[in-house]
């Protein structure tokens, strides 16, 4: 592998010129700042808050990976997904991915490695995921997601994960990003 580019030289950060809190939950968030601009003209920036995530890729002792049928009521469609969910009141991500495996998958692994994380949509959000992969993840017992959470669990062979990718199958962003890292490892 060759050296890795650097990135850009940072730009200096916006002027805020003011700030709003629109609306608040345990959930996300909605901020209007007013930004100066480098022409000196002024505009609206609007941005969500969402707690940061963890995201993680279950692998079985035999190369197998753990996805989870979830039903997602914004668009209404359930699909394939890894593990995943918000970090709660500033929990360390490692707790997160492990709580998060357990409960959607009854799951557990032998070792956590970090892949690298991700913004989810920084044009809109600070909103950082924490990926992981999990080697060694073991059964022992059913599922235990919340009561929002529809949920069935399926094992695949790596050629099916390849398969679902390859189809456009895997329609969660998180779980297509966390797949190509777990395999590029593979190679």
């Amino acid at each position: 592998m060759g050296s890795i580019p650097e990135n850009p030289e940072p730009f200096p950060p916006y002027e805020v010129i003011g700030s709003e809190r629109i609306y608040a939950s345990k959930w996300c968030g909605l901020r209007r700042d007013l930004l100066r601009l480098d022409d000196g003209s002024a505009q609206e920036y609007h941005i969500i808050e969402i707690p940061d995530a963890v995201a993680v890729v279950p692998v079985t002792d035999d190369g197998r990976v753990v996805l989870i049928g979830q039903y997602r009521y914004p668009h209404g469609k359930t699909h394939w997904e890894i593990p995943a969910g918000r970090l709660v009141d500033g929990e360390d991500p490692r707790e997160g991915a492990l709580r998060e495996v357990r409960e959607e998958t009854g799951h557990v692994p032998r070792s956590l490695e970090p892949l690298p994380g991700f913004y989810a949509a920084n044009g809109i959000t600070a909103h950082w995921a924490h990926l992981y992969l999990a080697h060694g993840c073991q059964s022992i017992g059913a599922p235990q997601p919340e009561p929002c959470e529809r949920i069935v669990v399926r094992v695949f062979t790596r050629e099916e994960v390849e398969a679902l990718l390859d189809a456009g199958r895997i329609e969660d962003a998180f779980t297509a990003l966390a797949l190509c890292y777990w395999l590029r490892r593979q190679r």
